[in-house]
């Protein structure tokens, strides 16, 4: 069979008349699998005419749209096969039939994902670095060969929703389905290549059905109950808020209602049962840094995993009725002789029992809602002491002996531990500063010093928060380790019962209730004689029901628990009267498993089927930013071990096996905007109040002063945002994402500086200069590949005349280059995190083919087909345009071929061959560079003869001539190598270093 010489660097293809282009269900060519069965052309689709590139402009806008119509062509010309290829809708990449049960594919499988968007209407500069970043990584893996999945999707549910819908006076899925048309119109324009037969959004009954299903298997198996939670009520709006939605004052951020804490039932998911499988799984994923440190460590903070001690310390009640004792959990039992104060929660037994009958208290308690968590205020308790239960032992030194006070404090927890803490001021940083703002006059105890001569590593007024060896302060334990003293102290208090070693955990179980109408309806109905009774499988969705006379109104709070006609229902066991629950779930319900239902979209029967979710899960490569890194990313662990253990074993609980949903997690950067603000009085400026007429110096334009610049993260107040499809409408799509990936790693924070991006659109107009002016050269029919090409001409260089000789070290220069560039770019582009310097090598490459022009065509025709597949994943608009004018009679650059071949380049094993017949030489005076020659390759010579042989061949260059011999008039050189004392030979001769 002939072959096609343009993209064979490790590979050969047959020549065009002879392929048959395989699609699978793809609009977008990025998304192919290597198809088998399916056999048909698309003469005259992606070949465009062939006309005269020399004479046109590089017009990257113009490619977008060519290209995307030229897709959108293959799209609608492609047949189902007999395999049942689902071709319908936009860029699909895996076809439900073809892939899973019955694939008759060998292909490796990738499923790459983007944390997929809340549907706010707009498209910001942060969407568009983390979705270029997956199609990139997804086109990389499709030209190599692989079946990749790319899915889009909607996180839909959630209060901005409601509130637009309130403050708009219109439906909330009005809203949002309005937003997902606008943003999958900006998505289009990036030249993304998604999967959009798997769209799904979760708002849309035929998801929350599955979500539903979902809860309703939980609460089958003891993991979904209701309990009582306090909360942060509006009782303007009726709703719920956040900590964040309640502002200094203790009032509603909405409506400035004081807001009240009342205690309401609510809906918890077990999570606690997994909690460790949870943290020792973080181990699998630590491994070859699949998951980044900080993500793990957060995950490991959040579970919040402690073993320590429970501690009573006994109450000197005076008049009132109080427990016997305050149980207190800390891990640190060695600092007991150092404890000072109790503080407890706002909700610990003790505190709420108190201010019934305690107004001071109670007023103290209304103020909390505003605060800070870590603020220091506090409530002394009046008529109230503690004990340290080490006052009963004789030795006890005297201090630990007095009576403590106990305190309300914002700082401690109420639901971590026993909702009360021990203040250790000399060893805690926390209680350091309580005790600081409360107690400035009296000393602080230290019972721990780093050493037994009791010098401490704390700064003067600080506290020492290292284990370390007891010091007096702990009587009789002077002298012992941390580690041995806390437990010395444990196993002392225990036959008492005043102490005993546990473990806790800082996570609870997911409250997901929200008393918000746009959301997951819970399916649960309650029924006086039969409780919370599970909707039935065959009756979900409980769907939302339509409340437009709500919207219209501009009324607040839950519509549900008005709407008399949807609540009221009967009870599925006993046909009783019975009411729907009107609480909706938390948008994290539908994020943490929206990802399985990609692997099966059309399912209408279960959210998966068991059989597709082990052949397409888990997720390979998960992409997203670091605010996930704990809330999200824990939940969807959960939930994926629950029902992937259940599709594994049918029976849902906890697994022995190992289930986590993401192999691999890449966290990008944030994208800063350049921010203009006024020297004079820090006031950010508005666009149209700087003078941007030399960019280089910005001016203010009341006043004409220099303004301040600096980046900063987004924001409509510091009027530094950027609208990425006004600007992918004057670069184009391939010059902006190249940018954006340019600018900065992965995942560092991304200044965005839009001016820059001439440095891309002018290396793009160099490549495209390149291919248009190898276009008509004859394409060499000698050699099959460059390798025999090297091969052959290798063995007779001795015979070749300096004409030859230069075009073989221009041709080995650059295949030199392209082999290097093969391996960094490929290495980046699996990498992920180093994407940037993708554009940066292939800028490097592109100057090498330049400075060589005196390599053959066939080596840059080789040379430029190598780098515009490099260059596709970030650029496949403009590669497609070059892929068409170095291969006319080609199809597109993104869909595979028969045979099975991929169009990604691999090092050839050339690179042996290729050493250059030169090599660079520094010749330095006294250590001064003074000039840099090329001369051959030294010979095997060492010591003398070689430094001979050096100067010889440097004497021979024009600039060795011109400095190191006499002038015709016989004026001395100025290098005189004859006066110098030592000549130092570097490096095998790349340097050489005269001392005169």
């Amino acid at each position: 069979m002939s072959l096609i010489y343009g993209r064979s660097i490790g590979r050969s293809w047959p020549r065009v008349g002879s392929i048959h282009p395989a699609f699978s269900s793809s609009r977008y060519p990025g998304f192919l699998r290597p198809c088998h069965h399916l056999d048909f052309q698309l003469r005259g689709l992606a070949a465009p005419a062939h006309r005269g590139y020399a004479e046109s402009k590089l017009d990257l806008p113009s490619l977008d749209k060519k290209w995307r119509k030229t897709w959108d062509s293959i799209r609608d010309s492609t047949t189902r096969s007999e395999a049942g290829a689902r071709l319908e809708g936009a860029r699909n990449g895996w076809s439900d039939a073809q892939i899973g049960p019955g694939s008759t594919t060998d292909a490796e499988k990738k499923y790459i994902l983007p944390m997929f968007p809340y549907p706010s209407g707009t498209l910001h500069l942060g969407h568009l670095r983390v979705y270029t970043i997956a199609d990139v990584v997804a086109r990389y893996h499709v030209l190599n060969g692989r079946e990749v999945l790319l899915p889009m999707g909607w996180d839909a549910f959630g209060l901005p929703a409601e509130n637009a819908a309130i403050e708009r006076g219109i439906n909330p899925a009005t809203w949002t389905k309005t937003n997902i048309s606008k943003m999958k119109e900006q998505l289009d324009v990036m030249n993304g290549s998604w999967d959009w037969s798997r769209e799904l959004a979760t708002c849309d009954p035929a998801f929350y059905k599955h979500t539903q299903s979902i809860f309703l298997r939980l609460h089958e198996n003891g993991l979904a109950y209701q309990d009582e939670a306090e909360v942060n009520y509006d009782p303007i709006d009726k709703t719920v808020l956040a900590n964040e939605q309640v502002d200094a004052n203790g009032c509603s951020w909405r409506s400035g209602a004081k807001v009240e804490k009342r205690k309401l039932k609510q809906w918890f998911l077990r999570i606690s049962k997994y909690r460790d499988s949870l943290l020792q799984d973080l181990g699998i994923l630590a491994k070859d840094g699949a998951w980044p440190e900080r993500v793990l460590a957060m995950q490991k903070n959040w579970l919040g995993k402690s073993v320590g001690a429970s501690i009573k310390f006994p109450v000197l009640a005076f008049n009132q009725d109080v427990h016997v004792a305050i149980e207190v959990f800390t891990s640190r039992p060695d600092t007991l002789f150092g404890v000072q104060y109790l503080a407890l929660a706002s909700t610990h037994p003790i505190v709420t029992k108190l201010a019934k009958k305690d107004p001071g208290l109670q007023a103290f308690l209304d103020t909390l809602p505003g605060l800070p968590p870590d603020s220091k205020v506090g409530y002394l308790l009046p008529h109230i002491r503690a004990v340290n239960p080490l006052a009963y032992h004789e030795e006890t030194p005297e201090a630990t002996k007095k009576s403590l006070p106990v305190y309300v404090a914002p700082y401690v927890l109420g639901d971590y531990g026993e909702g009360a803490v021990m203040g250790v001021p000399g060893h805690d940083i926390r209680d350091h500063a309580f005790w600081k703002t409360h107690h400035y006059d009296e000393p602080v105890r230290l019972v721990l010093a780093a050493s037994e001569d009791e010098s401490t590593t704390a700064l003067p007024n600080e506290p020492f928060v290292e284990h370390g060896v007891l010091t007096k302060q702990s009587g009789f334990y002077e002298g012992k380790s941390s580690q041995e003293a806390g437990q010395m102290l444990v196993s002392l208090l225990e036959p008492a019962d005043l102490a005993k070693p546990v473990e806790k955990w800082r996570l609870r179980d997911w409250l997901i209730s929200r008393q918000r109408y746009w959301g997951t309806p819970i399916p649960i109905i309650h029924c006086e004689s039969c409780g919370a009774v599970p909707v039935p499988e065959e009756e979900l969705p409980v769907a939302l029901p339509d409340v437009e006379a709500h919207w219209a109104g501009g009324k607040n709070g839950n519509p549900l628990e008005t709407l008399t006609e949807w609540v009221e229902t009967t009870c599925p066991k006993c046909g009783g009267h019975a009411k729907r629950d009107t609480d909706t779930m938390d948008t994290f319900v539908d994020s943490s498993w929206y990802f399985m239902r990609f692997v099966d979209p059309h399912n209408s029967e279960v959210p998966f089927s068991p059989e597709t979710a082990k052949s397409l899960l888990p997720v390979d490569i998960y992409i997203g930013g670091i605010e996930h890194a704990i809330l999200h990313l824990l939940y969807a662990r959960f939930i994926y071990k629950f029902l992937m253990a259940s599709s594994t074993t049918q029976e849902y609980g906890v697994s022995n096996e190992i289930y986590e949903p993401f192999k691999r997690l890449v966290s990008q950067g944030m994208v800063h905007g350049k921010t203009y603000s006024d020297p004079s009085t820090g006031r950010f400026l508005k666009p149209d109040e700087v003078d941007l007429s030399d960019p280089s110096n910005p001016k203010v334009v009341a006043t004409g002063e220099p303004t301040l610049v600096s980046f900063e993260k987004m924001s409509k107040s510091k009027y530094n945002g950027v609208d990425p499809t006004g600007f992918i409408s004057q670069y184009g799509a391939d010059a902006t994402r190249a940018h954006m990936l340019f600018q900065a790693p992965v995942s560092e924070i991304l200044d965005w500086d839009g001016g820059k991006v001439i440095g891309v659109t002018r290396w793009l107009g160099r490549v495209y200069d390149l291919v248009v002016k190898t276009q008509d050269t004859p394409v060499s029919t000698e050699f099959p590949t460059p390798k025999t090409y090297f091969e052959h001409t290798s063995k007779k260089l001795d015979s070749l005349g300096p004409e030859e000789l230069a075009r073989w070290d221009a041709d080995s220069a650059i295949w030199r280059d392209v082999q290097k560039t093969i391996l960094s770019v490929s290495a980046s582009y699996d990498k992920v995190y180093t994407l940037n310097t993708i554009v940066s090598d292939l800028m490097s490459l592109t100057n090498t083919i330049i400075a060589n022009d005196g390599a053959s065509t066939f080596i840059q025709r080789e040379a430029l087909s190598a780098l515009v597949r490099m260059a596709a994943p970030i650029t496949p608009a403009f590669a497609e345009e070059c892929w068409s004018i170095l291969q006319p009679d080609a199809h597109s650059i993104f869909f595979c071929q028969q045979p099975l071949s991929a169009l990604f380049p691999v090092i050839d094993g050339s690179l042996s061959l290729l050493q250059s017949r030169k090599q660079r030489c520094a010749i330095q005076v006294n250590g001064r560079l003074r000039f840099v020659v090329e001369i051959p390759q030294p010979p095997a010579l060492e010591g003398d003869e070689l430094r001979d042989w050096l100067i010889d061949e440097i004497k021979k260059t024009d600039e060795g001539k011109t400095k190191m011999s006499p002038t015709t008039d016989g004026s001395p050189a100025s290098i005189d190598v004859a006066s110098a004392k030592k000549i130092v030979v570097v490096k095998a001769g790349k340097l050489v270093n005269f001392v005169i």
